[in-house]
């Protein structure tokens, strides 16, 4: 029975905010051994589809470490040295393996270190050698650097934004390891990188989808194992920021560059499509009220304050427009602001407070609110996700409050992140189909949760650090040229080998 190690170290790291802490990696997940199965069998996601597909092959799984935060900044060097240290630990104590499954992402960056995911491998082959076969599943939004398909066997990127196909790629990961141990596979892998910055682009929509189906044609080639379009991480300050093409072949590295290269190829003849502009807020409650005029619920997203990108999550621009335009039967949530939730659970329900709402950051957000609310309820934040994305996952938001302002209501939690799904409504007794108007912030991931639910959606992007216009973004690490930035850029097919 074939013994392979499994772990994580996945981080998406918005270099204009502030540093990531140990102490944020500690606070949202960090495992060891056998922990690691209790946490993740059963839930939809990269480690979740690896342990899912080992079992049901009988596959010995030596659960190694895992940890992960919400997006933030640059990782300090503190959380980078000791996660890296427990990881490989944990492999030293697991030798002898047959082969490693490791869930990373691909827009991680330490101090010092401004392309972790490399720098894990190299450091993971420094442990197991050169030969062991090592399956790496990653997140679409990667800025990933060629010398990836040298350190990695294999590499599955996540075709679906939103990511509900996370769970797929850890059992395609899972199963190719088998196929080489097994079968004798010998994979060829090429990373094709484009002068391209796509902000967030659903893969739902055009013309992220065409892509996929382009990509997908490409898998249906004989000796083409997979093939996948990663759209890069454009809120990152570094030299490999951008899109990117990961193909892979049965022993066939041209064949693996020809299906990259003709990818990354329709991608540049549409680059201009994946540049986008959305409504600023009052614009966008204004075409919300209009829809919502033939039914609700009516889904406004702000893109631009999206945690789940690394933004402060307290952000007031769309509140404050949904609150001027007066409202009724209406809710935005979640609201960062731990100062006014706990002031709330000292008030009790049935308290009439005015309190200072959101924008305590910085400004660029939005300013403060300074609202007359009625506390409606409260609870403890905690609850499992129910979007497909990553069914099963448990969240816990601290304690949360359900503020009434007039016609609107506003959840407020004391745990930074992006709305996935109805949860975070359910949990203080709100039916988002009832709802008029529903306002959250996440840039594409709440679709996975919400699209079955909204009549409409529209998106907002006022100023924040998550927007989709990426002439905002102060660059000065990137690579130039590069588009849109640089209208002159051009795309040149890769022909040497990964330095």
């Amino acid at each position: 029975m074939p013994r392979i190690a499994i772990g994580e170290i996945s981080h998406e790291t918005n270099t204009f905010s502030p540093p990531t802490t140990l102490a944020m990696f500690r606070d949202r997940l960090w495992v060891r051994g056998e922990a690691l199965l209790e946490r993740f069998r059963g839930v939809r996601s990269y480690l979740g589809g690896m342990i899912e597909e080992a079992e049901r092959r009988q596959i010995r799984v030596v659960p190694t470490f895992a940890a992960s935060t919400e997006p933030w900044g640059t990782i300090t060097r503190e959380a980078y040295d000791a996660m890296l240290g427990e990881l490989l630990d944990g492999l030293r104590r697991a030798m002898p393996l047959d082969a490693v499954c490791l869930a990373l992402h691909g827009a991680g960056v330490a101090e010092g270190v401004p392309d972790l995911e490399s720098a894990v491998l190299e450091a993971v082959r420094g442990v197991v050698g050169p030969d062991l076969p090592i399956a790496v599943t990653l997140d679409l939004h990667g800025n990933l650097h060629p010398r990836m398909a040298d350190l990695a066997t294999g590499l599955f990127s996540v075709h679906e934004y939103p990511h509900t196909d996370a769970h797929e790629r850890g059992q395609e990961a899972m199963a190719f390891l088998l196929r080489v141990l097994d079968r004798g596979l010998r994979p060829a892998a090429w990373i094709e990188t484009l002068p391209l910055l796509v902000p967030p682009s659903p893969s739902v929509l055009d013309p992220a989808r065409s892509i996929n189906e382009l990509c997908l044609r490409w898998e249906a080639t004989p000796g083409v194992i997979d093939c996948a379009f990663v759209h890069g991480f454009v809120a990152t300050d570094v030299g490999d920021v951008g899109a990117s093409v990961i193909a892979t072949a049965e022993a066939d590295r041209d064949l693996a560059r020809r299906a990259a290269q003709a990818v990354a190829a329709e991608i540049w003849a549409r680059r201009q499509a994946f540049q986008v502009s959305h409504p600023q807020p009052a614009e966008a409650v204004s075409r919300a009220l209009t829809l919502a005029a033939g039914g609700g619920p009516v889904v406004i997203n702000e893109t631009s304050d999206n945690p789940g990108g690394g933004t402060p999550g307290d952000g007031t621009h769309l509140l404050r427009a949904m609150v001027l335009a007066g409202l009724t039967d209406s809710v935005y949530g979640t609201l960062y602001d731990p100062e006014v939730a706990a002031r709330c659970h000292e008030a009790g329900v049935g308290a009439r407070l005015r309190v200072r709402l959101g924008g305590k950051h910085d400004r660029l957000h939005g300013d403060p609110l300074d609202l007359e609310v009625y506390v409606k309820s409260l609870s403890d934040g905690r609850f499992r996700l129910s979007t497909p994305m990553a069914r099963g996952t448990p969240v816990n938001l601290g304690k949360t409050a359900r503020l009434a302002c007039e016609g609107l209501e506003i959840i407020v939690a004391s745990v930074r992140t992006q709305v996935l799904d109805p949860e975070p409504f359910a949990l203080h007794g709100i039916d988002v189909r009832r709802c008029r108007i529903v306002g959250l912030k996440s840039s594409a991931h709440f679709r996975a949760g919400f699209e079955g639910i909204a009549r409409h959606i529209v998106t907002t992007d006022p100023p924040g650090i998550s927007t989709s216009n990426v002439a905002q973004y102060p660059y000065r690490r990137l690579r130039r040229p590069i588009y849109p930035l640089d209208r002159h850029a051009t795309y040149v097919p890769r022909a040497d080998a990964p330095a």
